[in-house]
């Protein structure tokens, strides 16, 4: 089993920053990825970034340029620095992991951007 507990997220202005933290404990031998998805008020849950083990990233294309994802293997802890950011950028953000090709999720931490 993997636990996940995230932090970070909270309400800022049109063109603000977050950084969201996933620190992730237990059974953490052979994570294969990690990443950030989101969901907003009656949409799908969708990738926003993704970063596997070898270092290589992917981004949603709604979010290339203004995100970054990041990983601290020693703190087994994965961010999400969110730059200018937008309304359309408001959902509830949920941290995963791929072990095993096994996916576990975060609680969810909500962000929400104000025009």
């Amino acid at each position: 089993q993997v636990q996940l507990v995230e932090s970070g997220g909270g309400l800022v202005q049109a063109g603000g920053s977050l950084r969201l933290s996933c620190a992730a404990s237990g059974s953490i031998r052979s994570i294969n990825r990690m990443g950030w998805y989101r969901q907003a008020p009656g949409k799908p849950r969708e990738l926003v970034a993704a970063i596997i083990s070898g270092g290589s990233t992917n981004y949603a294309d709604s979010v290339r340029g203004r995100f970054a994802i990041s990983r601290d293997s020693a703190k087994n802890t994965v961010y999400l620095q969110m730059n200018s950011l937008k309304p359309e950028d408001t959902a509830v953000y949920y941290c995963n992991v791929l072990k095993d090709w096994t996916p576990y999720w975060g609680q969810g931490t909500q962000v929400t951007v104000s025009s």
